[in-house]
């Protein structure tokens, strides 16, 4: 039996351990954070908890690099996003004695088991275990299985313990099984495979044996995996039957066991005294003269020593001359590491600039003040904006993004159906259309949200206000492609002398316009109705056969559904039902914004936009008026009417205590609403979210308010950013312009961990060229979309791997996952260049 300890005990047992600085070098240990630590090694458990995306269970970090994670026990052999997977019950618990960490799970995972929610259904299987990690001799730890109950016969030889391998790090390394069987690790999935009795295909396996050495070949990954009980090893490729998988090391349980059902004797080789090597992050764009710049140096918290930190001037003859120079710049200590910041702003000489760090050295940047006058939010506008455009073919040149798609929008979804990505159609669905009934109008406007193709009101309406907030506060007339609505044709690198943004606005607005137009209500989302239609990867106008479906064919005449062949029912489904106050205000708000920036443009959209604005206001259903305060600002903007004014005066204290969230949006109608008890509110209001910004900066070297999670942060940290320039426009004495800047050079480069691109594609020296967008199957990139960036492996390790298929790394999203950026960066152009 394991020895648990309460949260006080713990902290008391680990005040009195006392190792040496020898003893930790040469063996596991049981850190503060609860996991097992030696220089050049972790091994956590059930720290994180998010299976689909390959953090949980077991991980090891093995010098410097998460190289396997995932370790629990699974159905399937190569199991997908969909399969089942456990839950985590109950907290980790320790024995600081041993220093054994060990969790419980069960299956089923409920919340994931729900009708039409799964496209995989579960099995009929319930059964409670704990996973123990124990650390041996040097760098092996042990990982045990113990079961609550015995498994039911059937399933004997069925459920295994698995870890995934990261592809990444292996890709032409070798392995070895048993010092008989050999191989390299394949840069593609590669057969022969098999169907099972069920029909069901299986890649055979690569290896299968009792002992398997990963990376013999590379001291900093070598790692043996030792079979003590259990069924025999069998080393898989993941990506067989999941394009998103892992190479995998499972075992299925000992038949019949309980305890000891599975026992593995882990060693990763963790080097001798390793360190972590400096990290130097600056902003991969470069810097304004007048902002405020910083170099920050990442440390390994057990690197002592202080090299000098220098800023350096680069000359075209390669020479470099010293303008600053730090020998004691300690910033303090973030998450795992140590930092180290140099402060150069008062630098404002424009040229090309390095920052040292002993032998590290930086990439070249830029100090100018034309820094964010091109190459900075133009990729968003010109490139990725377009690409994510749905129903239209988007032509580059000499290549083609995607052919004129989804023709054949929409059907209504079922009744009473829960789909596979979340949507939920209820047993009514708010509008004339019956279920299966082609909706007309919905197969024009929108663009593509992430990698899932879909058209969330959100995501339309967020990105027509967002684009609607820039376009308003910098009036760039920016014009470089052609969008043509009549012939569904986009031509970028061909102006049209009609400005981007605008067209892009009007191309929202069409698709929201007509859904509210078409079914008296605004659509919840609309989305491909099969799996296999959903996680198809490459030209998006192969999904469907782009023709409405004849419900008049007789059984016999219909194709299969999902094959894009002529007459199949591959149109996408339009969900209407699942109502949320909050997905409609978004939707009613964009249309609100677009009415008045499409004025002069298109006068009968924005007419229409405008009055589709003040239905929605008058009939959607609050539960609290405070909500509907982001609408009220976008049509007193629009139209100025004082009833608009009146209802956000009323709210004046539920702003005031909502004003991290509501009051950069208020600010915007300051000038339009005359109240000075109204004003006073808002401005005591903004004195103490100001005060309360200005705490939270001082926690991270990054000068913002950054709390990582299992998603990265860089979408958050553009939307505060965002959010401060116009808190800045209202109340410049509150809020500087720094933080602003500072989260645009986040973004840019200047953030935790290793790899330290820009987190926007084409973007920078260095940017993410591996992107989860609608060519992620090419291990490519868009440029200028603006993935959530680098996430946390809790508790404290943060990490941006070069992956496809990690979409909270690597995601590209509309809505405020773009505008957010745009808006941050013509920000930075506008303020600091208005003089």
């Amino acid at each position: 039996m394991l020895k648990v300890l309460s949260t006080a005990a713990l902290g008391l047992a680990f005040s009195t351990l006392s190792l040496s600085e020898e003893g930790q070098k040469d063996t596991l240990s049981l850190n503060e954070l609860e996991y097992l630590e030696m220089p050049g090694l972790n091994v956590m458990l059930a720290h994180d908890y998010y299976p689909e995306g390959h953090q949980g269970g077991v991980s090891i970090i093995q010098n410097g690099k998460r190289v396997a994670t995932n370790g629990d026990l699974r159905l399937d052999r190569t199991p997908g996003q969909w399969s089942p997977i456990p839950k985590k019950i109950g907290e980790r618990e320790i024995d600081p004695e041993t220093d054994t960490i060990s969790c419980r799970f069960a299956y089923p995972d409920e919340a994931r088991n729900r009708t039409g929610f799964n496209p995989i259904e579960y099995p009929d299987l319930e059964f409670s275990y704990s996973i123990s990690v124990s650390p041996e001799e040097g760098s092996s730890f042990i990982v045990q299985v113990d079961l609550d109950q015995q498994l039911p016969s059937e399933w004997d030889g069925k459920v295994s313990f698995m870890m995934e391998l990261f592809p990444g790090f292996l890709f032409g390394k070798s392995y070895s099984m048993d010092d008989r069987e050999w191989g390299i690790f394949p840069r593609q999935a590669d057969g022969p495979g098999r169907y099972d009795d069920h029909g069901a295909y299986a890649i055979d396996a690569l290896a299968t044996g009792d002992r398997l050495t990963i990376a013999p070949e590379d001291d900093s990954q070598r790692m043996r995996i030792q079979r003590m009980q259990g069924g025999e090893l069998e080393l898989v490729d993941g990506r067989g039957l999941h394009d998103n998988g892992w190479y995998i090391v499972r075992a299925t349980l000992e038949k019949g066991a309980v305890e000891n059902a599975l026992r593995w004797k882990i060693t990763p080789n963790a080097l001798p005294d390793w360190k972590s090597d400096p990290v130097i992050q600056v902003s991969q764009v470069g810097y304004h003269p007048k902002q405020p710049k910083y170099a920050i140096v990442e440390l390994d918290k057990r690197d002592t020593e202080r090299k000098p930190l220098e800023l350096s001037r680069l000359d075209e003859d390669g020479s470099l001359e010293t303008v600053k120079r730090s020998v004691s710049s300690d910033w303090g200590q973030f998450l795992r590491y140590d930092y180290l910041r140099l402060d150069f702003s008062d630098v404002t000489q424009e040229g090309l600039y390095v920052v040292s760090y002993g032998e590290q050295r930086s990439h070249a940047f830029r100090i100018a003040k034309d820094i964010f006058t091109r190459h900075v939010w133009q990729p968003t506008l010109e490139y990725f904006l377009p690409a994510q455009m749905c129903h239209m073919r988007i032509n580059d040149r000499y290549r083609v993004w995607h052919g004129a798609c989804h023709l054949d929008d929409a059907r209504m979804a079922p009744l009473d159906h829960v789909h596979f990505d979340g949507y939920e159609q209820g047993p009514e669905a708010r509008t004339h259309f019956k279920p299966g009934e082609h909706v007309p109008g919905l197969n024009r406007g929108g663009w593509h949200d992430a990698g899932d193709d879909d058209l969330r009101i959100e995501s339309q309406a967020g990105t027509v206000l967002g684009l609607v907030h820039a376009y308003e506060a910098f009036g760039r007339d920016y014009d470089n492609t052609t969008i043509d609505q009549q012939t569904l044709t986009v031509e970028i690198h061909k102006p049209d002398g009609i400005p981007d943004m605008l067209q892009q606005i009007e191309h929202g607005a069409i698709t929201v316009a007509a859904g509210y137009r078409e079914l008296g209500t605004l659509y919840r989302g609309i989305i491909n109705p099969t799996l296999p239609q959903y996680v198809m990867l490459g030209d998006t106008v192969n999904m469907t056969d782009n023709r409405p479906f004849d419900q008049t064919l007789a059984e016999d005449q219909v194709p299969d559904i999902g094959l894009g062949i002529g007459g199949a029912p591959d149109d996408r489904w339009v969900f209407t039902t699942r109502r949320s106050e909050r997905h409609e205000m978004i939707g009613a708000a964009g249309l609100a914004a677009a009415a008045r920036a499409l004025r002069g443009h298109n006068d009968s959209l924005a007419e229409e936009c405008l009055r589709f604005a003040e239905e929605l206001y008058e009939s959607i259903e609050f539960e609290n008026e405070i909500s509907r305060i982001p609408l009220a600002v976008e049509l007193l903007i629009t139209t100025g009417k004082p009833k608009y004014a009146q209802s956000i005066r009323q709210q004046a204290a539920g702003i005031a205590e909502r004003f991290e969230n509501l009051g950069w949006t208020v600010s915007r109608t300051l000038p339009l609403i005359e109240d000075n008890v109204f004003l006073s509110t808002l401005h005591e209001a903004a004195k103490r979210y100001a005060q309360t910004v200005r705490e939270a900066e001082g926690k991270t070297p990054y000068g913002v308010p950054y709390e990582p999670g299992i998603w990265g942060a860089g979408w958050g940290i553009q939307r505060f950013g965002a959010q401060q320039y116009f808190l800045h426009q209202a109340y410049p004495e509150l809020f500087s312009r720094d933080l602003m800047l500072n989260a645009l050079s986040f973004v840019l480069g200047c953030h935790p961990g290793s790899n330290t691109a820009s987190f926007v594609s084409g973007v920078g020296s260095n940017s993410i060229e591996v992107g989860y967008g609608l060519n992620r199957a090419d291990w490519s990139f868009i440029p200028g979309g603006s993935a959530s960036g680098t996430a946390l492996i809790r508790p404290d390790y943060p990490e941006l791997l070069t992956w496809p298929f990690l979409w909270q790394q690597t995601e590209y999203v509309l809505g405020g996952g773009t505008t957010d950026y745009i808006i941050l960066a013509q920000a930075a152009d506008y303020l600091l260049n208005q003089e």
